[in-house]
């Protein structure tokens, strides 16, 4: 190839994408592939994203002009050129929601199981937004949904340190001493360490404790595993904050849109 040439490469699936020389003269790909083509149908609310690979291997989408049958190849939504039954798709508007979600509910679209899931109290004008992180079946309260993707990564990324508070019920009395080993960290059974950015005892009722615990790293059911890591098993796990946001309201498996006073205050921590 000339230096300086233009040339072009197909990823899998036969899209074109165009690579160019850089100041250097090294080849540079413009632009940078970004999601799989049934994942951009989906968020853009067409179907689900199993009804969009069926769309798209039924040969029914377009890219950039040319049909395309592989849901699996890589495009970029933000520069790429999209048609589904000759009508070009755009960016679903983006949607902001907070759901009080019921202990027993999962948080996945469909459950060959038969559970119940989330999507069984957003309806269907809702099918298109998704968990910003996970609640486990048995952990109720507050859960945001969005299709706004990089909104939902600032929300879960630890180095974003946005807090979430969750309010535990213990299976015993715990120590003044057992709390600080909690306030302090604690290493958990797969040898990862759980760093809370508080734990704080609400109150003593009966033979149990309450406490309201904040975390900002968001590990896989980290609450129940550093509690185990000191002897004791979580009976009730609610998440009663995500940052500013909280249940004030809200009504257990009912949702509601974000303010725009609170989409402010958000807005405000990701500016930190």
């Amino acid at each position: 190839m000339e230096s300086g040439a233009m040339s072009r490469y197909k990823p899998r699936g036969g899209v074109d994408t165009v690579s160019r020389p850089d100041h250097g003269g090294r080849q540079r790909m413009d632009p940078k592939p970004k999601m799989t083509l049934d994942r951009v149908a989906s968020r853009f609310g067409v179907a689900s994203r199993m009804d969009s690979r069926k769309a798209i291997v039924a040969g029914r989408m377009k890219v950039n002009g040319r049909t395309v049958r592989d849901p699996d190849i890589w495009v970029n939504p933000e520069t790429d050129t999209f048609l589904l039954d000759g009508q070009k798709l755009k960016p679903a508007r983006k949607r902001y929601l907070l759901f009080y979600k019921p202990k027993g509910v999962i948080t996945s679209h469909g459950d060959p199981a038969g559970r119940k899931t989330i999507y069984d109290f957003l309806g269907d004008d809702n099918k298109w937004v998704s968990p910003v992180g996970r609640l486990d079946k048995d952990t109720s309260g507050l859960l945001m949904l969005t299709n706004d993707t990089k909104f939902a990564d600032f929300i879960t990324s630890p180095e974003s340190e946005v807090p979430k508070t969750y309010m535990v019920k213990t299976n015993a009395l715990l120590s003044d001493e057992v709390i600080a080993q909690l306030s302090a960290g604690v290493e958990m059974k797969r040898g990862d360490f759980a760093h809370p950015v508080s734990v704080m005892r609400r109150e003593d009722r009966g033979k149990y404790t309450w406490l309201d615990i904040v975390l900002a790293e968001g590990k896989n059911r980290e609450v129940r595993r550093m509690m185990e890591a000191v002897g004791f098993v979580v009976l009730k796990l609610v998440r009663t904050q995500i940052g500013p946001l909280t249940l004030d309201g809200l009504q257990v498996g009912k949702w509601r849109e974000l303010t725009a006073e609170e989409m402010s205050a958000l807005r405000k921590m990701r500016k930190r």
